[in-house]
């Protein structure tokens, strides 16, 4: 890179997703550090206490409310980046969710949303950071998942998803990277479970209710990992140590993978029934909170 990305504290940073799981554990390591934030989710009343909390505590933050979904909307966060600081060193695509359930059960218009998000919102993301980071250098970090490159099955939709960001991800940093020789660095986290309300938040097709199987990551350890892709240029960091196993697992052995990928359905289950099947694949659930149900 011709440009050095900036020490965080002299950084202006867009978190998508932001007001819960991994996003907001990144958004709290960024303050400390001082970061200056600009968080974007689609619940205001949760994203504006989370934004009016940083800035009780001296830590510049604003807040925009917006489904990455839309193009337009996503255009608003970097707008709104612009005015109240001038310039965007790095852009986090974190916004996700997820659908539990049978691949040939899931209704065609819950797929398409979620690629909508998953996928779309990434690219929106992507698109419209990359004029900015281009100016004066700076990192685009889009989260992936163990799941980019391992299928979960009962969340086969969501692993084409984190597939289709990966492939995109590294189509764009050769683009970028290497055709252009933009100084932007563009990397792609890929953690295994992480312990957040991920499954609480999902779109449910299950006759119980979902989790994330064992063993999960901390949220702050991915948050760790997003930061410092953001002062270090990286192309892939893996989260948790099952992420590298799996992976290599896949590549080496994929018959054998396959199979022991069966163990997967159980381990997604709770014994309870559906609590909110309907999750917030259309309307965001989220409540500030970092961890899933079992944690604070």
């Amino acid at each position: 890179m011709s440009s050095p990305l900036k020490p965080l504290d002299r950084q202006v940073v867009v978190i998508t997703g932001a007001t819960s799981g991994i996003g907001l554990a990144t958004a709290q390591e960024a303050a400390k550090q001082g970061a200056r934030l600009v968080l974007a989710a689609r619940g205001a009343d949760v994203l504006d206490a989370i934004v009016a909390g940083f800035n009780a505590n001296g830590q510049e933050a604003v807040g925009v409310a917006a489904d990455v979904a839309d193009r337009a909307q996503v255009e608003r966060i970097a707008q709104a980046a612009i005015a109240r600081f001038g310039r965007i060193d790095t852009w986090i695509n974190n916004a996700g969710s997820t659908i539990y359930g049978r691949i040939d059960e899931v209704a065609e218009a819950d797929s398409r949303r979620l690629f909508d998000i998953n996928f779309w919102g990434m690219v929106h993301g992507s698109l419209v950071a990359l004029p900015y980071l281009k100016r004066q250098g700076g990192a685009l970090i889009n989260l992936g998942s163990e799941a980019s490159e391992v299928a979960i099955p009962m969340q086969g939709m969501y692993s084409a998803s984190k597939h289709a960001v990966k492939g995109f991800t590294d189509a764009l940093r050769i683009e970028v990277e290497q055709l252009d020789e933009a100084p932007v660095s563009i990397t792609l986290i890929e953690p295994t479970a992480v312990d957040t309300p991920l499954p609480q938040h999902a779109r449910n097709y299950m006759d119980r209710e979902p989790k994330l199987p064992s063993p999960q990551v901390d949220p702050h350890q991915v948050a760790a990992a997003i930061l410092h892709a953001a002062v270090v240029p990286m192309r892939n960091v893996r989260v948790g140590m099952m992420a590298d196993i799996d992976i290599m697992m896949e590549r080496l052995l994929p018959g054998v993978s396959d199979r022991l990928a069966t163990s997967l359905v159980p381990r997604q289950q709770q014994d309870g029934p559906p609590r909110n099947p309907d999750g917030s694949l259309y309307a965001s659930r989220a409540s500030g909170r970092i961890y899933g149900p079992g944690n604070a």
